[in-house]
């Protein structure tokens, strides 16, 4: 009588991947497939963490700490040794960004007689506002205390970002410039906003494979949107669904699954300017993992 010799299981050995990126609802909406194991590759594991994008901007730049971080395209030339972008992820504007509002109706030559708050010095915002004028004084202040800080008098203006570009209005704020509106007008393209690095030691095999998990992440979330909106509500803050929902489309759509042709001009266009006119000391080379 013959005894079957069973064949011990081989362990897959399991890369660890750590993502970083902000606390938003598009965010937690992209990311719902892969935070939610929706979305799963055999022999990785991805871990979440959960950030500001100005500190996000700062530890890549500093520490190069995660392997794949959200990041503003306007931190992309200081980190630009140790990162490439994804073509998948990110946030632009379509004819639409981040603006500036006041406390009262201002026009915007009034802008050079006062300061205004912006959500830090690394952000897509900042530099969108630098190229349009680099007179205006500014002054950091974390991008969820803008609006309160208008509120209570410190501030004339700010400089807002995220939410905040759906909820001015109901704090009786004055929209003063959409500074995608003013992209448009001026370049004809879209204001890209921000979008996803990934660590270049990974190497092109994890590249493409990661950029995939990212990609199916982001699809899956547009094709069940209820549940992953109801996913990215915990990250709304203070937006009821419905905003959420306008909040979302406007930054996880077509271009989140790939920027096109145009993006990616639009992306060059926005930091060679920024180059040039000073606000960026790194000749900034963009490059893209598919």
């Amino acid at each position: 009588m013959s005894t079957q010799q069973t064949e011990p299981a081989v362990s897959i050995p399991i890369r660890e991947i750590s993502i970083a990126h902000s606390p938003d609802s598009d965010d937690a909406f992209m990311f719902y497939g892969l935070a939610t194991n929706k979305i799963r590759v055999p022999g990785y594991r991805f871990s979440h963490t959960l950030c500001d994008i100005e500190t996000l901007n700062r530890r890549a730049r500093e520490e190069a700490f995660f392997d794949v971080s959200a990041i503003s395209f306007h931190a992309y030339p200081y980190v630009q040794d140790n990162y490439t972008l994804m073509g998948c992820g990110g946030s632009v504007g379509e004819g639409y960004g981040p603006m500036i509002v006041a406390s009262r109706r201002l026009a915007t030559d009034d802008l050079n007689k006062i300061r205004v708050a912006v959500p830090g010095t690394l952000t897509t915002a900042y530099l969108a506002l630098k190229v349009y004028n680099p007179a205006i004084e500014t002054e950091v202040v974390p991008f969820d205390k803008i609006i309160p800080e208008i509120l209570a008098g410190k501030y004339d203006a700010g400089l807002i970002i995220h939410e905040g570009q759906l909820t001015y209005s109901s704090s009786g704020l004055y929209r003063v410039l959409d500074l995608g509106v003013w992209w448009r007008e001026t370049t004809g393209l879209v204001l890209p906003l921000g979008g996803n690095a990934i660590r270049r030691s990974l190497g092109a095999e994890s590249h493409q494979i990661i950029s995939k998990a990212l990609r199916d992440s982001i699809q899956h979330a547009l094709d069940h949107r209820e549940q992953a909106l109801e996913y990215a509500m915990q990250f709304a803050r203070d937006l009821d669904t419905s905003l959420a929902n306008r909040f979302v489309s406007m930054y996880v759509n077509d271009r989140t699954l790939d920027y096109g042709a145009d993006g990616r001009k639009a992306i060059r266009k926005l930091l060679d300017l920024g180059h040039e006119r000073g606000i960026i000391p790194i000749a900034p080379l963009v490059d893209f993992v598919d």
